[in-house]
């Protein structure tokens, strides 16, 4: 799958495409929600398709869509971070029913796991592998960079969905603390 976001990111503004500061983490996490659709639509291989995205055989270039005027623009996306990408990537492979359950178990009744698209499917099960693996990395920074992957594809209410299940996830693993 070719990034082809209904917004941009936070890191990009709406008409002027990605920033030049769009960093190599945040391209490696774009890169791996790609990588997890493509292997959840077409049942590929994931070490093949990280195969294909580390060459450049997939992914490189990236579309965002003006939601004023609908003009669309090709991007070439920046270098990524393989180590974020191919981190992301295994984990789901290597731990796919502890995410999915996760993601499942932080659900609202509104979002239901029959409810959600290949998309928004793939960019949860990305934050939360990040959530399991990167404690490096402080939770609030995770969800809101997936947050922002989240508005690069949707214009709607599953930014919001994003966030309540990241913060959900994160709370449950004790990265964040409980609400009171």
């Amino acid at each position: 799958m070719t990034a082809t976001p209904a917004r941009a990111s936070a890191e990009t503004s709406p008409s002027s495409g990605p920033s030049p500061s769009a960093g190599p983490r945040n391209a490696g996490r774009l890169a791996a929600v790609q990588a997890l659709y493509q292997i959840d639509v077409t049942g590929a291989v994931p070490s093949e398709v990280i195969k294909d995205f580390l060459t450049g055989r997939t992914g490189g270039v990236l579309m965002t869509e003006d939601p004023d005027t609908a003009q669309e623009s090709l991007h070439a996306a920046e270098e990524i971070d393989s180590e974020t990408f191919i981190g992301l990537v295994r984990t789901v492979e290597t731990r796919g029913e502890d995410v999915d359950g996760m993601v499942k178990g932080a659900l609202s009744a509104e979002w239901p796991w029959e409810r959600l698209e290949t998309t928004l499917r793939a960019i949860l099960r990305a934050g939360v592998a990040e959530l399991l693996t990167r404690t490096d990395i402080p939770a609030k920074v995770t969800v809101s960079e997936f947050i922002d992957i989240g508005h690069a594809f949707y214009a709607g209410s599953e930014p919001r969905m994003v966030n309540a299940v990241l913060d959900k996830v994160a709370r449950a693993l004790g990265r964040l603390e409980p609400r009171t």
